[in-house]
């Protein structure tokens, strides 16, 4: 059973391998002429004002996450939106409950002021 194995595990090697030997010519090849300049933290060529340190809001963490739980809430309906036809009556109704489900979250979200950034 393990010799069914034995291509993808000859795979991963050389994968690995490949990846410790471009690694290690880069550390020799690569130019090495630091300055302080090239040291310094890049904030879209601006002088960093603040540590980097700093605390977020928790309203960041908010927002960030319901980002995510809605875009990936959204991703279910191109599937439903490909096979629509097919599924006909049932289909419409169980997306509709879907969708009325996700906007009762996004007000409860947006009443609660999770939303907002002041």
């Amino acid at each position: 059973m393990l010799r069914n194995y034995l291509p993808i595990i000859m795979m991963m090697a050389v994968a690995a391998l490949f990846g410790v030997v471009m690694g290690k010519i880069n550390e020799f090849i690569g130019p090495k002429r630091p300055s302080e300049e090239k040291q310094s933290t890049y904030e879209s060529g601006m002088e960093p004002i603040r540590t980097a340190r700093e605390r977020f809001s928790v309203k960041f963490y908010m927002v960030a996450m319901l980002f995510i739980v809605f875009d990936i809430e959204v991703v279910f309906l191109y599937p439903w939106a490909v096979s629509y036809k097919h599924l006909g009556v049932a289909g419409f109704a169980t997306m509709f409950v879907f969708i009325a489900i996700l906007l009762i979250g996004y007000f409860y979200v947006w009443k609660k002021g999770a939303l907002e950034w002041d």
